[in-house]
């Protein structure tokens, strides 16, 4: 068999559009994607299976498996990319491009190239040797709304020991990272002629309100709660997008606000969100503003490796790197809910990624390789 090197599949997948976004101007399939990994797998005899996303038919995961028996280990990675401007790069983002180490290309380090590292590594495996079976799972949406990883989880599939994700962390194990959650918070007062400003509630006055008491909380997190395992160490509460009002003589009947909380393992969503709407409530409160919040995805919650049995320790010794907490979400939470030991390791790193042109560097490649070979053999090699 002639097998794939690298820095080919790569060339292939960087070719194929995939990016996802919340917005359906950007939103484009990852089908093809699936598809040609799916025949790289079959052609090297492993078993696979495309799972359509119920709500896009256009999305799909792979689950991809070779080898018999329980337990064993997934190597898990998304197909999909931001979306880009292909303006402000200095190359084709859809062409792969070699410049002085580096390949350049959308998706390169976040995260076609840890998947395309797992297509050539894949080729070379021999059934025989697997004391338990080797996956691969690709999934759709992680850049979006994370819709892969849920429909995984609502499946129950796969089910193994341990999981890496492949995301870009320059091979340093990750054992823990932020969970995320952005909100949509629309202010509703009333319209009226700004001559006359007592005539109905104005949503701006609303807003500043708004601002000021979500500010405080900001800071009261800030100063009570702390991880200094982390880069940035507290929750943070970003204001990333306000629309509202028409013209400056029109009382603002309307006003919408979104908001990005990032917040550290021990914290949960749904109890975040409960905060967020009484800290609303109370800063509208004798003000004639209603206000009322949607999620703009269903969030991810914080993830921590509590386990520390097998797969850390072992991604620590063969990194040479201890394990750290990053600020960014992964689907890590998704796989530990599926009962695997989880770690977030890949080849890039994420100061590489969501820019113009994005790169990942030809040895983070062979190192990735050599790393993830090593791997294999260490957890499921008879």
């Amino acid at each position: 068999m002639n097998f794939p090197k690298a820095t080919e599949v790569l060339s292939e997948l960087v070719a194929i559009p995939s990016m996802s976004s919340v917005s359906t101007r950007f939103d484009l399939s990852n089908r093809a994607v699936i598809e040609r990994l799916a025949n790289y797998f079959d052609g090297f005899g492993w078993s696979t299976d495309i799972l359509t996303l119920p709500q896009a038919s256009g999305k799909a995961d792979l689950i991809a498996r070779l080898g018999e028996g329980e337990g064993g280990l997934v190597l898990a990675g998304h197909t999909d990319t931001v979306p880009c401007d292909g303006g402000d790069w200095n190359s084709d983002p859809f062409v792969l491009d070699e410049r002085d180490g580096r390949l350049y290309g959308l998706g390169a380090a976040d995260m076609k190239g840890f998947l395309a590292v797992v297509v050539a590594l894949a080729a070379r495996v021999d059934p025989k040797h697997l004391a338990a079976p080797l996956y691969v799972v690709a999934t759709a949406d992680e850049e979006s709304g994370m819709d892969g990883a849920r429909l995984l989880e609502a499946l129950g599939r796969p089910r193994a020991d341990y999981c890496m994700i492949g995301e870009p962390t320059d091979l340093v194990p990750v054992a823990a990272h932020k969970g995320v959650m952005m909100e949509a918070i629309l202010i509703e007062g009333g319209a009226g002629h700004a001559s006359e400003p007592e005539s109905a509630p104005n949503a701006i006055d609303g807003l500043a309100r708004v601002l000021g008491a979500l500010s405080a909380w900001r800071e009261e997190l800030k100063s009570r709660i702390h991880d200094d395992a982390f880069p940035v160490p507290y929750p943070t509460l970003s204001f990333g997008h306000v629309h509202g009002g028409d013209n400056p003589n029109r009382i603002c009947a309307h006003v919408e606000l979104y908001i990005d909380i990032r917040f550290l393992p021990g914290m949960k969503l749904e109890a975040l969100r409960e905060v967020v709407d009484e800290r609303i409530r109370l800063a509208l409160a004798g003000t004639g503003c209603r206000f009322t919040r949607r999620s703009l995805f269903p969030g991810i919650e914080a993830f921590e490796n509590r386990t520390r049995v097998h797969l850390l320790p072992l991604l620590e010794q063969l990194s040479g790197s201890p394990a750290q907490a990053v600020s960014f979400g992964t689907e890590a939470g998704f796989f530990t809910a599926l009962g695997m030991e989880t770690v977030v390791c890949g080849p890039g790193r994420i100061d590489e990624a969501h820019k113009p042109d994005e790169y990942i560097e030809l040895a983070a490649l062979a190192r990735s390789e050599a790393l993830i070979e090593s791997l294999i053999a260490g957890l499921l090699y008879y």
